[in-house]
């Protein structure tokens, strides 16, 4: 499809400087990206430094009592697997057409339908904004307090957020660079603080987490859910970064860049808020390697490294699918965009989310969110791979007034059984919504006359 039809006029005018091969920091826009600015070395670096989420020490605390260390392992694994499967296939539409999240959902979903999905993935990403950027903060208030003496939590929490804004103004340029220049440093840090944990805590750690017989049953693929729900967030709007990677190179591959590059840091995370909240019931990461580290240089560099973390997970995962979904809603520039969305995270009070006590909180919202994550999952996927046959006319998508407008309510029913289905399921809700919401979308779409337009 050629990316100068007329409809494309009513979304960003950035096709022009893509047609130009260039592509100016924070001129991201919602029109089909014909510059791709990431080779498949710098998309795995962008993962990599990306997945850091505080959000997987959490899920690790909270399996405590229930796996043992083999069988959390083996959860982490599992569950970036299956990460790593869904998003190549999530993100086969926006790698082939260059199309973001929220235009990729308009011929499941429709023109005005889309804003149900947008606001479903811009929630949690919202939340988790604010409380890895409570993270980021905490992290560099220890550093001050213990260097210099200058204690003030809450200064470093505006200063943080607004530089977050700053950087993610300048979209995915700067996210490129960012991303690539800390994965190694990342890497590093995260090996020395596994590393750290183990020699503190490893007298503390009882003999159980080994013996233990734990559970292969529910409660483990419930805990391999928690550890891929963590990203159920990216699988639905991996297209907004699939369309920056450059062509070819197959699924098969980018199943596994994406498995490979979440794996390291999820593992690590995971098996650190495992081990530590085994030993010392402590779930606040800033805490933890505050005692576990006696050491004040290594000290620095590993709370420099926490900050750092949230800012390359922050500006990559909770920034652009928001962004993304003002851009389409309300016809914002992108740099107005990501103003708005840091700003938003100071409305999630992120203080309450590190308390000892948080970690059941945090899986029950993990579980929750997934659950209406999961169906639009599935109805993208059969949408574009059984109803489209991988095959869109870019034009309808960019058409308000074409056979996409409006609501297709076949969507709207199936996200509602598939949630019905992941609740009913709630220790395994992601799982649990994709036949539902699959099957009930694909019967209404073949059968149901209402619908038959969204099937052009």
């Amino acid at each position: 499809m050629s990316n100068s039809n007329p409809a494309l006029t009513s979304e960003e005018p950035s096709v022009a400087n893509s047609a130009m091969g260039s592509k100016a920091p924070g001129a991201e826009s919602l029109a089909p990206q014909s510059t791709r600015i990431m080779g498949r070395t710098s998309y795995f670096l962008a993962w990599f430094g990306g997945c850091v989420s505080i959000g997987t020490f959490a899920m690790g605390s909270s399996v405590v009592g229930t796996l043992n260390l083999l069988q959390a392992t083996l959860a982490i694994a599992i569950g970036c697997f299956v990460i790593g499967i869904a998003l190549a296939i999530n993100g086969a539409a926006g790698y082939k057409y260059g199309i973001p999240f929220m235009v990729q959902a308009r011929s499941a979903f429709g023109f005005t339908g889309t804003r149900i999905p947008g606001l479903v993935r811009a929630v949690p990403a919202v939340v988790w904004y604010g409380f890895q950027s409570w993270i980021g903060a905490g992290a560099l208030n220890m550093v001050s307090a213990t260097l210099f003496g200058f204690d003030n939590l809450i200064f470093y929490f505006i200063t943080f957020q607004f530089l977050q804004i700053g950087l993610s103004v300048l979209g995915f340029q700067g996210i490129k660079w960012l991303e690539n220049i800390g994965s190694v440093f990342i890497l590093l840090s995260l090996m020395y603080m596994f590393y750290a944990t183990v020699q503190r805590y490893g007298d503390e750690l009882s003999a159980s987490i080994l013996t233990m017989e734990g559970s292969w049953g529910l409660p483990f693929w419930s805990a391999t859910m928690l550890f891929l729900g963590i990203y159920s967030t990216m699988m639905l709007n991996v297209s907004d970064y699939s369309r920056e990677h450059k062509k070819g190179t197959k699924q098969s591959l980018l199943t596994t860049i994406y498995a490979m590059s979440i794996l390291p840091c999820t593992l690590f995370m995971g098996l650190i808020g495992y081990m530590v909240s085994e030993a010392t019931g402590t779930a606040d990461p800033i805490q933890v390697f505050a005692n576990a580290v006696d050491n004040t240089p290594l000290l620095m560099t590993t709370l420099l490294f926490i900050a750092f973390a949230q800012v390359t997970t922050n500006v990559l995962n909770n920034v652009v699918p928001p962004t993304y979904i003002l851009m389409d809603v309300f016809k914002l520039k992108f740099p107005i965009a990501t103003i708005i969305v840091g700003l938003l995270a100071f409305a999630t009070f992120p203080w309450k989310l590190v308390q000892p006590e948080s970690a059941a909180g945090l899986q029950l919202f993990v579980q929750t969110y997934s659950a209406f994550l999961g169906p639009i999952f599935a109805i993208l996927v059969v949408d574009y791979y059984i109803i489209r046959r991988r095959t869109l006319d870019i034009s309808k998508l960019y058409d308000p007034s074409g056979p996409y407008q409006g609501v297709n309510q076949a969507a709207l029913i199936a996200t509602v059984v598939g949630i019905v289905a992941a609740l009913t399921f709630s220790a395994i809700s992601w799982y649990a919504s994709l036949i539902p919401a699959g099957l009930t979308y694909f019967l209404l779409m073949k059968h149901w006359s209402v619908c038959q337009r969204f099937s052009q």
